[in-house]
């Protein structure tokens, strides 16, 4: 079993975390199978409806383990190779209808930020940075990063990352665009699980389906249809009767409310006052 990605399951929720602290939890060439592997398993899975996705200790993820990288004898080509079975975990996991929250803390660097943009809510903590460098290595985007990174904070934004040596603070990523939440890193273990929780204790089908739609990249006609078959289907769920009843409940009582005498004394008496 490895160790590189730690992986856990509890009250519905998928709990990855990226365990190679002392490299900054820098992929190397056993995680990037494993996080394959892993997300393969998360989408199969049907006792996991959310997904908490953090890293041990201080930086999130700095990227490609660039030492490893430097002594495969294969060169390029495994490189390539390692990037396509991290490019496989993440397109299920964009696909999945599971929604991820991530916690990061520290320094997202590289491909740490495909990593990061997996994830469909991001909680960052006050200490967290941001940056490409990329080009400090002669190398160009991968992990997702030409893709999640300009549908997160705009084509300029991402080019001006990755062409420049720009590093941005948790308060610049969250006005950026490329963060939800930025708070003290002593909180953000307990707020990421709150999302999470929430989804679990929530709707979590409709949850799910909802980040599925979002998600998808498919042509405006398409994706009209796609709506309109899971929304029929999410109708048609227990989950969904039962929450559509209690509303329906509470608006007739209101309605009633509204039109009883009480209520038309109590409106007048305020107009008078």
């Amino acid at each position: 079993m490895s160790d590189s990605i730690l992986f856990e399951v509890e009250g519905g929720i998928a709990h990855v975390t990226l365990n190679r602290p002392t490299r900054l939890n820098a992929i190397n060439d056993e995680a990037a199978y494993r996080w394959r592997d892993l997300a393969a398993e998360i989408a199969e899975r049907d006792d996991i409806v959310a997904v908490l996705f953090d890293a041990s200790g201080p930086a999130f993820c700095a990227g490609g383990d660039v030492a490893e990288m430097a002594g495969f004898a294969e060169g390029g080509s495994m490189i390539e190779t390692l990037a396509h079975a991290i490019h496989a975990g993440h397109q299920t996991f964009a696909a999945m209808p599971k929604p991820i929250v991530a916690a990061v803390q520290g320094a997202v660097a590289g491909g740490g930020l495909g990593f990061m943009l997996t994830a469909d809510y991001i909680v960052a903590g006050e200490a967290a940075s941001f940056a490409s460098k990329y080009a400090d290595i002669g190398l160009t985007p991968d992990c997702g990063v030409s893709t999640l990174l300009p549908e997160a904070i705009g084509t300029r934004r991402a080019l001006e990352l990755t062409l420049t040596s720009r590093r941005l603070s948790a308060d610049e990523a969250l006005d950026w665009g490329l963060v939800n939440e930025v708070i003290p890193d002593a909180a953000l273990a307990k707020r990421s699980r709150e999302v999470a929780e929430s989804w679990a204790a929530g709707a979590a089908a409709a949850f799910g389906q909802a980040k599925r739609l979002v998600r998808a990249e498919s042509d405006y006609a398409t994706a009209l249809d796609d709506e309109a078959r899971t929304i029929g289907a999410a109708f048609d769920t227990p989950d969904a009767a039962a929450r559509i009843a209690a509303f329906a409940a509470r608006s007739s009582r209101r309605a009633t409310a509204s039109t009883s005498p009480e209520s038309h004394e109590n409106s007048a008496a305020q107009e008078a006052r």
